[in-house]
């Protein structure tokens, strides 16, 4: 498809603008896809804000943006499983496929992913992109583009959930109610965990919390955490904690309400990259410690998870924006982190 397409780009810190590019031509392995939606992540959002994040440094033009849903409207020769029309979602990392991490099946590991919004790789803040179409993942008719573009995010809740072998007659905690824990929640419920609590300090992501099905919701800001998960398990300590929030006193209180011999699942990063940690609470607890980094084989069962009703994924959505609105949609976003569960741009007039 020959013609251009309009981009929204990062011209600097707090800068957005927009440039005309050609649109892609996708490789024989690639289809070209309509972009949709595509979700704003707190990554696009700490870039937007300071510029980089450890040693992925923005140098404008940059275009943000990893999570995108959309529709096929090109093919590349070699593809044979999607079509003209088709609706997917789009897995941002493309791997090398060669390295020990890839042939062990944690491709997310792999040293020289190319991963959309990562410098110096630009991401999808445009109209229309070309991807390699193994990472293209058609989406049932009852799941809309907009899911689509949320399967990106909830690919991190589902793989935190698996990290910590979640299943039925745990009790769980989620430290953190954004997008990343209310996701990890709704995953957690999917996955059968019988009670799953929620830990904030803003009470309108609580109360989102306990829309999307947590089973209840604990206020840091009113209530004690210890004294309150010690309540609910019976003095036992809670199975698994999962750990979105990034924070060393939420981490902290993770070791602390976690039962003996139990799991904590370490999701958010610090802003400073590092804590101060009771560890020898955790040892003498003999807790299992998972860190998250991304996902892998996690896009077909989360988009099952929707297209089943088990998982509210349009729920979590509370602010929408045009292309044309990128700079309102990222200063709205960074302003408002109190009321933005998760903010998506919506890029074509679909539904």
């Amino acid at each position: 498809m020959e013609g251009k397409m309009k981009v929204a780009v990062m011209n600097g810190i707090g800068k957005m603008g927009f440039e005309e590019r050609d649109i892609p031509s996708p490789a024989a392995d690639e289809v070209l896809v309509k972009l949709d939606y595509v979700g704003i992540c707190g990554s696009d959002l700490h870039y937007y804000e300071t510029g980089a994040i450890g040693d992925y440094v923005v140098k404008p033009p940059f275009v943000l943006g990893h999570e995108p849903g959309g529709v096929v409207v090109e093919v590349g020769s070699d593809v044979k499983h999607l079509k003209v029309g088709d609706r997917v979602a789009l897995e941002p990392g493309k791997t090398c496929g060669h390295c020990e991490f890839c042939k062990e099946g944690k491709y997310n590991l792999c040293p020289d992913v190319v991963f959309f919004a990562t410098p110096p790789v630009d991401g999808v803040f445009q109209e229309y992109t070309a991807h390699e179409a193994g990472l293209c993942f058609k989406l049932p008719e009852n799941v809309s583009t907009l899911e689509g573009a949320l399967i990106e995010p909830l690919a991190v809740g589902f793989h935190a959930a698996i990290q910590g072998d979640a299943h039925l007659g745990q009790k769980a905690v989620v430290m953190g109610s954004g997008c990343i824990g209310l996701v990890s929640m709704m995953a957690l419920k999917a996955r059968g965990v019988s009670e799953v609590y929620v830990v904030d300090i803003m009470e309108k992501r609580l109360e989102k919390a306990l829309e999307l099905g947590a089973t209840g919701v604990i206020n840091a800001k009113t209530e004690n955490v210890l004294e309150r998960v010690k309540e609910l398990t019976e003095g036992k300590g809670t199975d698994l904690v999962i750990e979105t929030a990034g924070t060393e006193i939420t981490t902290r209180q993770a070791i602390q309400i976690a039962k003996k011999g139990s799991t904590i699942v370490l999701v958010g990063y610090s802003k400073t990259g590092e804590l101060t940690l009771p560890v020898s609470l955790a040892l003498d607890k003999e807790l299992t410690f998972k860190t998250v980094f991304r996902y892998r084989h996690i896009y077909p069962m989360a988009i099952d998870a929707v297209a089943s009703g088990k998982i509210n994924l349009k729920g979590i959505v509370t602010d929408v924006f045009s292309l044309d609105e990128a700079q309102k949609a990222m200063d709205y976003s960074v302003n408002n982190k109190a009321d933005v569960v998760k903010a998506v741009i919506k890029i074509s007039d679909c539904d």
